[in-house]
Order: structure tokens, then C-alpha cells, then sequence
């Protein structure tokens, strides 16, 4: 069995500018999945960067508000969304709300870094 606790977790900044804490991934954790697992935030009024993986990515917006961007389209998010990003597709997410924005993000394949480009 395998359990680990988030708090276990550092927090450091991802290269598209939220918090992140890497909850699960197969590269560094002793376990075989075909994806990566985050929980990562986005302050008041801040956003992160415009940015591009190369793999398929699911955000489960956890609690706050805010406004999804990828590639052309852009939509209201809130608490209890879930969001696919398809792989190759620019994203980014403004906080546009009165409190942080939490979500869970899953990355399949596993998140790399050679993968995830940041579009200035």
C-alpha cells in the first residue's frame, strides 16, 4: 500500500507561476501510473503564465473562482468544475475572485519538464 500525505509535499513554483505541490508522480514515487497528480493554487488576483504541455491535463477545481483560457476559448470557473485541457493546447487561469484558487491537476502522461512550455 502505498499513502502519502500532502503535507509531505514541498511547495514550489511551477514553471506556468502557480504553487504547486507534487502529490503523486510515477517518476519519483514507488508506484507504475500512466499519470502525475498536483495540487496546486493561484492567489488573488494573479494568473498564471500562458504555457503549453505536451500532455493531456485535467484540473478539479477544489475552491475559488476564476477564468480558464485555452487556446481561443475562455470560461468562468468555480469550485467543482473539472477542466480538460487537450495536450498541446495554450492554457492559462486567472484568479478573478475574492479567495485563492485551488485545484487538483492530473497530467497523462506524467508531467515532464521537457513537456511544459512557457509562451511569453
Amino acid at each position: 500500500m502505498f499513502v502519502k500525505n500532502l503535507s509531505e509535499c514541498k511547495e514550489i513554483i511551477a514553471n506556468d507561476g502557480c504553487r504547486l505541490q507534487e502529490l503523486l508522480h510515477p517518476g519519483k514515487d514507488p508506484v507504475e501510473l500512466p499519470y502525475s497528480i498536483a495540487v496546486a493554487r493561484v492567489e488573488i488576483k494573479k494568473s498564471t503564465y500562458r504555457h503549453r504541455l505536451e500532455q493531456a491535463e485535467v484540473y478539479y477545481i477544489l475552491s475559488g473562482t476564476g477564468r480558464m483560457h485555452i487556446d481561443e476559448d475562455a470560461r468562468k470557473v468555480s469550485q467543482g468544475d473539472v477542466i480538460l485541457i487537450p495536450p498541446g493546447s495554450v492554457q492559462w487561469l486567472e484568479n478573478d475572485g475574492k479567495t485563492e484558487i485551488q485545484f487538483i491537476a492530473i497530467v497523462s502522461p506524467p508531467w515532464t519538464k521537457a513537456g511544459d512550455t512557457r509562451i511569453d
